[in-house]
């Protein structure tokens, strides 16, 4: 049996996966559409079909939430508990917990129950839809709807622009149309949708019982904003962030919580590395230097007076941020096969980097035509001068001097025919007079 599997590793690349399973034997071919996307590892289970992405565990804040404890009563919901609900809970304010998804969708939570999605579907809601909400923000209660068991929350707005149906509905006559819904809002929508299901229908509930159900996913007790950020954290890095300590992998959010606005901002670049510099303290104190790429620490050093600096590298907060061992997939490892696609990263210092792309086959050669293509560099061969061609300048000139000072010497001396194939004597001094004069007749003296 050959089943196709379409599988967007990100943005930029697209890969195909057919797995053909006989006698036990798994295919796998592979084609990507995009060369340059970035290295990713695919795991896929031949016996349910199940694909995992993002390795064995997730980051805790998209695992699986602790269900919570909330006794119902049996009854169900009446028109006068349904009101009570919504002046309470309407225009309520609390703080999120988790990440909440954009989307029509929305997250779906069980009363008493587990949270619907969780783990990897869940991160890839939040990376296809965006995020309304991150953990620590405040978020508002705008809009309450109820169903026959459940009732459905519009966190900050709700996903939907009101009236999304009616918007596509005009009336008129005679060729002009009116649309239905005329002006309003047309921004985007940045809300959430949030689901709490009941078994049964919905059960005559009071606010403070509602508001316990929601605990896994929004606190409205009343917090300072570092409260509410730190207690979606563990607790060694909340302790952390509380005594005002940076450890390497918090992002730009966990170190502001913990020291503030840095004094100062220098951009560098290491390598081909860019990275961000703040700079905590001044001296005589200890000054803190906290480097960051992207969104995360990669580099923690500081410098006190009269002692060695202190540098920090290793990342310590990714596993405290990953669930305990729970895989987002339960996968058999004698039945999985994992794969590489999308570029390798290399190590520049011990291997070489990867060849160009080509069509080639391996071993195959290629026409001397085909090695040199058009507009490739190609060094400069000057052509050979003939005799015919342009003669030399220099020597031209030369030539015309050495006759012209030949005849000049000529016209002064007077020399014979014979005497003209000989070269004029260089640098001899020109002449004022003829070359041989006529002496002058001396005048007959007349006798006394």
């Amino acid at each position: 049996m050959i089943k196709p599997l379409f599988i967007p590793a990100d943005s930029s690349i697209l890969v195909r996966v057919f797995s053909a399973t006989c006698s036990g034997v798994l295919v796998t071919a592979l084609w990507a559409s995009a060369p340059h996307a970035g290295a990713q590892a695919i795991t896929i289970d031949t016996r349910t079909g199940n694909v995992s992405t993002g390795g064995s565990t997730v980051d805790r804040r998209y695992q699986q939430i602790k269900p919570t404890n909330v006794d119902l009563p049996k009854t169900g919901l009446d028109a006068k508990t349904r009101l009570e609900l919504i002046r309470v809970l309407q225009a309520e304010q609390g703080f999120a917990m988790r990440p909440f998804p954009r989307g029509h969708k929305g997250l779906t939570l069980q009363a008493n129950g587990k949270l619907k999605p969780a783990g990897e579907p869940y991160l890839d809601m939040v990376t296809q839809f965006g995020i309304c909400a991150k953990p620590g923000d405040a978020v508002v209660l705008t809009d309450i709807k109820f169903d026959k068991n459940k009732m459905v929350f519009m966190i900050n707005g709700g996903p939907d622009l009101k009236h999304r149906f009616l918007r596509h509905v005009q009336l008129g006559a005679g060729g002009a149309m009116t649309p239905m819904v005329q002006g309003g809002d047309e921004n985007e929508p940045m809300g959430a949708r949030l689901t709490l299901e009941f078994e049964g229908g919905v059960p005559s509930l009071t606010g403070s019982q509602v508001k316990a159900l929601l605990a896994p996913l929004i606190s409205f007790d009343v917090k300072t904003p570092i409260q509410a950020f730190t207690d979606t954290l563990p607790p060694k890095l909340k302790e952390a962030i509380l005594n005002h300590d940076v450890w390497v992998g918090m992002s730009t959010d966990m170190v502001l919580f913990a020291k503030g606005q840095p004094i100062r901002k220098v951009r560098e670049t290491e390598g081909q590395t860019p990275f961000e510099e703040w700079i905590y303290g001044q001296t005589p104190q200890p000054v803190e230097f906290v480097r960051i790429n992207g969104n995360r620490v990669i580099r923690v050093e500081i410098a006190k007076v009269g002692e060695a600096p202190q540098v920090f590298d290793q990342d310590v907060v990714e596993g405290l941020m990953r669930s305990d061992g729970t895989p987002a997939v339960t996968v058999a490892q004698e039945k999985t096969r994992t794969v590489q696609v999308g570029d390798v990263t290399r190590d520049p210092d011990k291997q070489a980097p990867a060849p160009p792309p080509t069509l080639v086959n391996p071993g195959e050669q290629l026409p001397d035509a085909a090695r040199n293509p058009a507009g490739q560099m190609k060094p400069v061969q000057f052509p050979k001068q003939k005799a015919d061609d342009y003669p030399d300048v220099a020597a031209a000139r030369r030539a015309d001097q050495a006759k012209a000072a030949e005849a000049a010497d000529k016209d002064k001396r007077g020399v014979s025919g014979d005497d003209a194939g000989k070269p004029a004597t260089p640098g001899s001094a020109p002449s004022l007079g003829p070359a041989n004069p006529t002496p002058a007749p001396v005048p007959e003296q007349k006798p006394e």
